[in-house]
Order: structure tokens, then C-alpha cells, then sequence
């Protein structure tokens, strides 16, 4: 398999030090027209195109800050005037007339046409073609595939978010340092394992025609205890990544451990796979048992998962 190594591992943001990825050096093995009407001929009149269902109604929820819905607990300036939550938080006086907010007046009877009306998802412009009850919305937006994708490093110092399509010219241009292995069989080398710390190592394998993230996270879950953990990433979407299987598996010294699943999206993250442990767990113990003078190499397989 081709063998990725890692150099510079990097600590992740507000734990310990500047954030950024690992410097890793790596080597890869080998219709028809329709005809024209005559000249002077009738042209039929365009169908009209009936307006979306409760199309009139939802827009009497529309916020006049945001755009988004005004959704229950619905709350209402003293003329009458509505503003959704969030942005009420933010505010003194109302968008609309300036009058003062306070003291807060709920309106019930829009709260009852709310509940008889289906609302789109917020990222209806970009692909979403789902309506929902407004008690639904909130939890389905969370989770939409049709929402902007964050950046997949690990840390919280890159801020960029942007389409599915974006993400890979993003990691190119801004984290340089990720280096990318060609090949379904790959050994990941995580170097300086025994840095004090928090610390990530990141690196991309590319096979199947996607891109995967591979990361291995060091977090010292209480004083004094030190945990590793280590997943595989798909850039693509969840019903993308169910097409696929990961294995991760430490070897040496007559031992072997393994790990096998289907990789997460980049929507998901790494932050919940560590916080549910899906995903490999190891402590500092097991990692010296695998390690070679503080280096750790994790062998990687992909594979498409049967029809």
C-alpha cells in the first residue's frame, strides 16, 4: 500500500497552540429542435403556474430581518408587527414601525394558522424541496443535505462554509499541507504521537473517484488520561458515504487491532463520531504498544459496500 508520512502534527485550535493541518509528505504507487412556428400563426397562450401551496399564507410569517419564518412561540410588537426569535434577541425596538418590543405580546391565532400551515426549509435556494411542519423544521434543517458545508479539518480556525462542490478546492488552496494518497490501500504514519496535549493529524485518500479525510485526534478526556481517536471522513453527502466501507487497523508486536465502519459525511463532522466513540478508540497505552520511537502507522482500506 502506499505510505503517507506525517511531520508536523498539529494542535488543535484553543487547546494548546496555533492551529493547522499536519505537514505530510506522501507517495503514490502506481435533443432535438422543435421545428419554428410559421410566420403569423396563433401562439397559445403560456400556462399560468399556480403559486406554491400556502404560498400567500407563509408569507405573512416572513421576518422582516432575517427572511427566514416567523415560527411559535410567536411574539408581536404593541402595533401588531411580528419578528422572529432569534433576531428579537437582538433587538430594542421593532423593524418595522421602531416601536418598543417590550413588553412582549404573544399572538395566538397567527400561532394557530402557523400550525396549519407547511413551511419550506430555509435552504429551499439551494436544492430543498421539502415543506414542513413547523415543529419539524428546526430539527430537519440541523441535518440537511442541502445546507452549506463547514470546513472538514479538525479546529475551529477555519470558518469557511460553501457547497459539496467547493470543499475540495478549498482544502487545496487554504490547507496546503494536506497531502493526498491515491489508492484504496493506504498506511497513514501519525509522527510525534507523544506530544503533549491536544493534537490532530490529518491527511485525504482519494479512490472509488471520492475523496476521503482521514484524522486521528488525541484529547486528554480528564486530567491526566489521554485518548485517541481516529475515523474516516467522506467528502460527499450521508447517502454518498452508506455506498462505502472503512477499516482501520494498528499492527505490531504480534498484536492487531481493528476497526471497521461506514465513513461519516463531512456534514456530520468529527466532533459527534468522538462524542458517540464511532469510531477507533484507543489510550496512550495501546498507542505505544503499535507505535515505532513515537510514530504511529494506521493501515487504511476502502472498499464500496455490495448493492
Amino acid at each position: 500500500p502506499a505510505r503517507g508520512t506525517g511531520t508536523a502534527p498539529s494542535r488543535c485550535a484553543g487547546r494548546a497552540a496555533t492551529p493547522g493541518p499536519p505537514r505530510i509528505a506522501a507517495t503514490a504507487p502506481t435533443a432535438p429542435t422543435a421545428p419554428t412556428a410559421a410566420a403569423g400563426a396563433p401562439r397559445p397562450a403560456p400556462p399560468l403556474q399556480a403559486p406554491p401551496p400556502h404560498h400567500e399564507l407563509t408569507s405573512l410569517f416572513e421576518c422582516p430581518v432575517c427572511f427566514d419564518y416567523v415560527l411559535p412561540p410567536i411574539l408581536q410588537c404593541q402595533a401588531g408587527h411580528l419578528v422572529c426569535n432569534p433576531c428579537r434577541q437582538k433587538l430594542s425596538l421593532c423593524p418595522t414601525c421602531r416601536g418598543a418590543l417590550s413588553p412582549s405580546i404573544r399572538n395566538l391565532a397567527m400561532e394557530k394558522v402557523a400550525s396549519a400551515v407547511l413551511f419550506p426549509c430555509k435552504y429551499a435556494t439551494t436544492g430543498c424541496s421539502l415543506t414542513l411542519h413547523h415543529t419539524e423544521k428546526p430539527e430537519h434543517e440541523d441535518i440537511c443535505e442541502y445546507r452549506p458545508y463547514s470546513c472538514p479539518c479538525p479546529g475551529a480556525s477555519c470558518k469557511w462554509q460553501g457547497s459539496l462542490e467547493a470543499v475540495m478546492s478549498h482544502l487545496m488552496h487554504a490547507h496546503k499541507s494536506i497531502t493526498t494518497l491515491q489508492g484504496e490501500d493506504i498506511v497513514f504514519l501519525a509522527t510525534d504521537i507523544n506530544l503533549p496535549g491536544a493534537v490532530d493529524w490529518v491527511m485525504m485518500q482519494s479512490c472509488f473517484g471520492h475523496h476521503f479525510m482521514l484524522v486521528l485526534e488525541k484529547q486528554e478526556k480528564y486530567e491526566g488520561h489521554q485518548q485517541f481517536f481516529a475515523i474516516v471522513l467522506l467528502i460527499g453527502t450521508r447517502k454518498q458515504a452508506e455506498n462505502f466501507a472503512y477499516r482501520l487497523e494498528l499492527n505490531g508486536n504480534r498484536r492487531r487491532l481493528t476497526w471497521e465502519a461506514t465513513p461519516r459525511s463531512i456534514h456530520d463532522g468529527v466532533t459527534a463520531a468522538i462524542h458517540n466513540s464511532d469510531c477507533l478508540v484507543f489510550d496512550t497505552a495501546i498507542a505505544h504498544l503499535f507505535a515505532d520511537n513515537g510514530n504511529l502507522g494506521i493501515n487504511v482500506t476502502i472498499s464500496t459496500c455490495c448493492p
